[in-house]
């Protein structure tokens, strides 16, 4: 809220809408933030507006700018109370961006500068703004930003927004609310999404996430398991052996194939006609097209007689690829048995 304050009275200013003070999106908004553009975006070089350069030129980016960074950002604008489907559209411009190059912005900022009058250089004037020597195409666009600009957002868009940004997008929600004081508008701008006291911290657990999934990514995991099947432990079991004596397990416990089949993700199970032996089954499944395209790497599946499983005049082989992210497979196979039928627990160091 907003409140006129004097010497006699602390007065609520009453809030308005832009349509209703007949303020246009394009002509208004749109206008007045381009040239004024660190109301919204400190550090922000615009380098287009209306930016339409794909097949449907329905589809237009209301403003495209630059950080100091040199990241593109997508600026969308609406004057509504709830922001339509802002992100949805943001996103798809932020894809059709994405592969722009540092000549294109060159050129795309130079029709920009001729639109509007300007007769400064585009290639100097944004090398000035990132601080650069020379044109550096490898550091340019490496990532795109989006920035939503509405009167208003609905609870689907921040609840979209604050889920894309957990999931490494940048995406920042921008608040223009007017309100009414004589024959003036007041504008009361708030970045609400993420909080302007947030935002550096929002960036440290961002590059700290990043920093474990790339340690995650390249740190194999060599844990061990101990699994107990009616009272029997065999221990230090690998994950692919957990896995393949979990299988295994629940087919003496009544388990069908069929069912187990049923629970293994794209290419982690794979099934000839014939209960056939191992030299048959790799004749047999060298044939067979992967469900995600080519064929089979046979060394990826347990193969060998004695690994291979026979039900219902087929033979099946699982994969001997598991991770800790697709173990929880194990977890399913244990709920088929009958209840305390199997148990897993890590292998003592």
């Amino acid at each position: 809220m907003l409140y006129e304050f004097t010497k006699t009275a602390i007065t609520k200013l009453p809030e308005t809408t832009f349509g209703s003070q007949a303020i246009t999106e394009r002509t208004d908004l749109q206008r007045l933030l381009k040239q004024h553009i660190e109301v919204i975006a400190t550090d922000t070089l615009i380098i287009a507006e209306e930016f339409s350069e794909w097949g449907d030129s329905k589809r237009r980016i209301d403003l495209l700018g630059l950080d100091r960074d040199a990241n593109l950002v997508v600026i969308e604008l609406k004057r509504t109370e709830d922001g339509g489907h802002m992100e949805l559209q943001a996103i798809r411009y932020a894809a059709m961006v994405s592969t722009m190059t540092f000549s294109k912005a060159v050129e795309v900022y130079s029709l920009y500068l001729i639109a509007n009058g300007s007769v400064d250089n585009a290639e100097s004037t944004i090398r000035a703004f990132l601080d650069w020597d020379a044109a550096n195409e490898d550091k340019f666009a490496q990532d795109v930003r989006i920035m939503l600009v509405s009167a208003e957002f609905s609870k689907e868009i921040t609840t979209s927004v604050l889920w894309l940004n957990e999931h490494d997008l940048d995406i920042r929600c921008v608040r223009l609310r007017p309100y009414a004081l004589d024959s003036r508008v007041l504008l009361d701008v708030q970045q609400i999404i993420p909080l302007p006291e947030a935002d550096s911290y929002t960036v440290q657990l961002k590059k700290k996430a990043e920093e474990s999934r790339q340690s995650r990514r390249f740190e194999p995991d060599f844990s061990k398991y101990d699994l107990t099947v009616g009272g029997i432990t065999v221990a230090n079991l690998t994950k692919r052996a957990l896995t393949h004596e979990t299988v295994r397990a629940a087919l003496s416990k009544g388990v069908s194939l069929e069912q187990i089949a049923a629970l293994m993700p794209p290419n982690k199970w794979i099934s000839v006609n014939g209960e056939v032996d191992a030299e048959e089954f790799r004749e047999k499944a060298a044939n067979l097209q992967a469900k995600l395209g080519g064929r089979y790497d046979l060394r990826r599946y347990f193969c060998e007689d004695g690994e291979l499983f026979h039900a219902s005049g087929r033979t099946y082989a699982l994969s001997n690829q598991w991770s800790v992210n697709t173990i929880s497979i194990v977890d399913q196979l244990i709920a088929l048995m009958p209840s305390g039928t199997a148990t897993y627990s890590k292998a003592s160091e």
